[in-house]
């Protein structure tokens, strides 16, 4: 008869938890963090934080909701959203800036329900406000108030789709409270590129500890616990390795000098963060340059 505690002596096997309980360890984990020690975010001009006062909307779709602001605000994920058993979002959140925004779906029997029109206008700061405000109407949502300066900055107003009013203003650049500034020559940015993010992800969070994040391209994901301000970014025809972006003073300066040297410069785009071109140098090694917004 066999020993009933030979399954004791048998490795043990990883398995899979489950997807609520795996939900709610790691939003207890987060608030246990926010609590306790400082969050940083790359590329951005604060870091962003729960303040004394936080937005907490309730929206018509959370999954949809997400997206749009991360296209229209920029805004950035900070976890997987808190799902509920019958399906429903119960809280998701988002970094906008230094600001942290949160929102869940309608819950009626709660008393959880979109405001209804004339509720809170909330002010958002954007890289572009022009850019934000046309991109919230091509996503389904309606220009209130079209984008026009008179007397305290570019701004406009935009109802979403999800029955949210937004004050859209364009955010005046400022340097990061008490951060040293990125200088002129200095890697801001590390872009890991691998053929395979999922395997990567799988491989890096086991062996490293890493901790993934969504991006916003197909194939990115922020990462945290490495150490080094960077993302991880998969996908075939991609040059595999590290990929660093450089800071310059001035991004067209530096892209005719590339060119001088035999290198490959890219156009000008302008990023939520600054300007950026992809280049190559002179022996066929990309790279990005970047310059910062101007205080």
């Amino acid at each position: 008869m066999p020993d009933p505690f030979d399954a004791l002596r048998a490795p043990s096997q990883p398995v899979e938890p489950d997807p609520l309980f795996a939900a709610e360890l790691r939003d207890n984990l987060r608030r246990a963090v926010l609590n306790g020690a400082e969050m940083t975010e790359t590329l951005t001009t604060t870091d962003a934080e729960v303040r004394s006062l936080t937005p907490y909307l309730v929206v018509t779709d959370a999954r949809a909701a997400l997206d749009f602001y991360v296209e229209v605000f920029g805004a950035r994920r900070r976890s997987d959203p808190i799902v509920m058993e019958d399906g429903r979002v119960g809280h998701a959140e988002l970094a906008i800036g230094d600001s942290v925004l949160m929102f869940a779906e309608e819950f009626p029997e709660l008393g959880i329900v979109v405001a209804p029109a004339g509720g809170p206008l909330i002010r958002v700061e954007v890289a572009d406000a022009h850019a934000s405000a046309a991109r919230a109407v091509e996503l389904g949502g309606e220009l209130r108030r079209p984008v026009a300066d008179e007397g305290h900055g570019l701004s406009g107003e935009i109802k979403d789709p999800y029955g949210q009013r937004w004050l859209v203003a364009q955010a005046a650049p400022r340097p990061a409270s008490g951060a040293t500034p990125i200088r002129h020559g200095e890697a801001g940015y590390f872009t890991f590129q691998v053929p395979d993010d999922e395997r990567a992800k799988a491989f890096y969070g086991a062996v490293l500890g890493w901790q993934f994040s969504p991006g916003r391209v197909e194939g990115g994901w922020g990462v945290e616990g490495s150490g080094l301000q960077g993302g991880l970014w998969g996908g075939p025809g991609r040059q595999v390795g590290w990929k660093v972006m450089y800071a310059v003073d001035d991004l067209a300066a530096a892209l005719d000098r590339v060119r001088a040297q035999g290198g490959q410069a890219g156009e000008s785009e302008q990023q939520p963060y600054g300007l950026s071109a992809e280049c190559v140098d002179n022996q066929g090694i990309e790279f990005w340059l970047w310059e910062q917004p101007r205080s």
